[in-house]
């Protein structure tokens, strides 16, 4: 375990780390941000993830959606989630060249949809629907190996706005299409994910609904990141 005692870590950022039984003692913690899957966080004696997810839940109602096990909802869900990224993608137009730009190392509008070409096909096609067909080239999936560059991905590939939105309206028409007559009982059935080394690889042994709820969830999560960096984007002091 690394140990830190009287240090300044001001300003450092912490990405893609795993902090499980962080403990941070007699701190100062001001302006601080934390993004990512946070549980059971205890904040001067008070477990407040609860708190939370309760504020998140009173900000952006269709996340009740996305964790129902009813077909409806997650219909709905579906519905939601599209429209919302329908809506940004218009935003993204008003102001051509803003869709590759980046703030803070993330991805850009652009990368972010190309991600979540890669979700659909991985998440819901491979896992909901048992497909073995290749990944559409555009998408941006994991960066480690041997799943970078694989099963049909092509790295080299630089697609502009329209085509991207292209194939995710196709990808939304072909989930809303499937939604409409999944059953409960579908939904709670193991996986059918092909038995090979494409990605994900710990995608065996869930339900389609847990694949499902991947999908809904990086696709509510990625807008949010997206529209986050739109704002700090068009922000007047932003130059």
């Amino acid at each position: 375990m690394t140990r830190y005692f009287d240090e300044d870590l001001r300003g450092a950022e912490f990405r893609e780390c795993d902090l499980t039984g962080t403990r941070l003692i007699g701190v100062v913690m001001q302006d601080a941000v934390i993004d990512g899957l946070v549980t059971d966080l205890v904040v001067n004696g008070v477990e407040v993830t609860g708190y939370v997810e309760a504020e998140l839940d009173r900000r952006h109602p269709v996340r009740v959606l996305v964790r129902s096990e009813e077909p409806a909802d997650l219909r709905e869900a579906s519905r939601q989630l599209h429209a919302a990224w329908a809506a940004t993608i218009e935003r993204i137009r008003r102001t051509p060249g803003i869709e590759r730009r980046s703030v803070n190392g993330e991805w850009s509008a652009v990368e972010t949809l190309r991600h979540l070409v890669f979700v659909h096909d991985s998440w819901f096609r491979r896992c909901c629907l048992g497909s073995t067909e290749l990944f559409t080239p555009m998408g941006i999936g994991p960066a480690v190996e041997p799943y970078r560059g694989a099963h049909g991905i092509v790295l080299s590939v630089d697609p502009g706005l329209d085509e991207i939105v292209s194939v995710r309206d196709a990808q939304a028409a072909e989930l809303q299409a499937w939604l409409d007559d999944v059953t409960a009982a579908q939904l709670a059935a193991p996986a059918p994910v092909p038995d090979d080394d494409v990605w994900p690889p710990y995608a065996r042994g869930r339900s389609v609904r847990q694949c499902l709820g991947t999908v809904l969830r990086e696709t509510f999560e990625h807008h949010g990141f997206c529209v986050r960096d739109l704002d700090l984007i068009e922000a007047p002091d932003a130059g």
